[in-house]
């Protein structure tokens, strides 16, 4: 019963996915990041059968564009955005580890995020007009991916607060900690042998691409905060799919050249 509690309480948090309602106990949360994953899932699923409709009836690249780029969004409730931004604010005033902790606290946004965001937005829907077809299902695969990263980053990384929402999954799932990684890891390892499955070169470059953001993400954070928050973990997820969606753009351009 835990495990399904913790299924529902995981698509509850982290998409806007209806599903029932019911009063939460710590002991309900110790399983539910092995589904964070699966929100990933939905989305490169969309993402798929989104591009297979645009390609049916013959729709514009600006409306496939954009309902691609609104996708992830819809799905999420903008949830790893709010994190990024918080997160932007935070490096961006220079401030000691203490003030920055802070920022990340404050509930206003300031101009260093929207700009950033926007940025990121252009370099993403830009990043996914140019993504092939057969790219396109690996890189749909790297939603699962970072999220499973992300996961493994809150159950072994150093938290930078002793409170908040980040601090009180992790100490919950410290109770079966070695199984959830476990399980984690196993679906990390599944997406990537997938994506290798599909196509040799667009899976090594989004392999390794994640394995990069992952280990600049402990470098930078550990450095900037001292550990990792809830924001943080969005910015996570929000920067690395932008990468993959950049690498696989590039890939695809260079193959359609070659």
């Amino acid at each position: 019963m835990s495990v399904i509690r913790g299924l529902i309480i995981a698509f509850s948090i982290y998409s806007k996915i209806p599903v029932p309602i019911f009063r939460w106990e710590d002991e309900d949360m110790k399983y539910h990041l092995i589904f964070f994953p699966w929100i990933g899932a939905v989305i490169g699923f969309l993402l798929c059968g989104w591009r297979c409709v645009a390609d049916y009836f013959l729709i514009g690249q600006t409306a496939y564009v954009m309902v691609g780029f609104a996708i992830p969004i819809i799905v999420t409730g903008g949830f790893h955005l709010d994190g990024y931004m918080d997160t932007v604010d935070a490096l961006k005033s220079y401030k000691s580890k203490e003030d920055k902790l802070s920022i990340l606290k404050d509930p206003h946004i300031g101009a260093f995020a929207v700009i950033s965001l926007l940025m990121l937005s252009a370099v993403y829907i830009g990043a996914i007009s140019l993504i092939s077809v057969s790219g396109l299902v690996v890189f749909s695969s790297s939603f699962i991916a970072s999220r499973c990263l992300s996961a493994v980053a809150v159950l072994t990384f150093p938290n930078a607060k002793k409170d908040g929402m980040l601090h009180t999954f992790s100490a919950t799932g410290s109770k079966a900690k070695s199984a959830v990684l476990f399980f984690i890891v196993t679906e990390l390892i599944m997406c990537m042998a997938y994506m290798l499955y599909i196509d040799l070169v667009f899976g090594v470059a989004v392999i390794v691409t994640l394995a990069v953001s992952m280990f600049y993400y402990r470098y930078r954070m550990i450095k900037e905060f001292g550990g990792i928050t809830g924001d943080t973990a969005g910015y996570f997820v929000t920067v690395t799919e932008t990468l993959c969606a950049v690498v696989v753009a590039v890939v695809s351009v260079v193959l359609n050249v070659i």
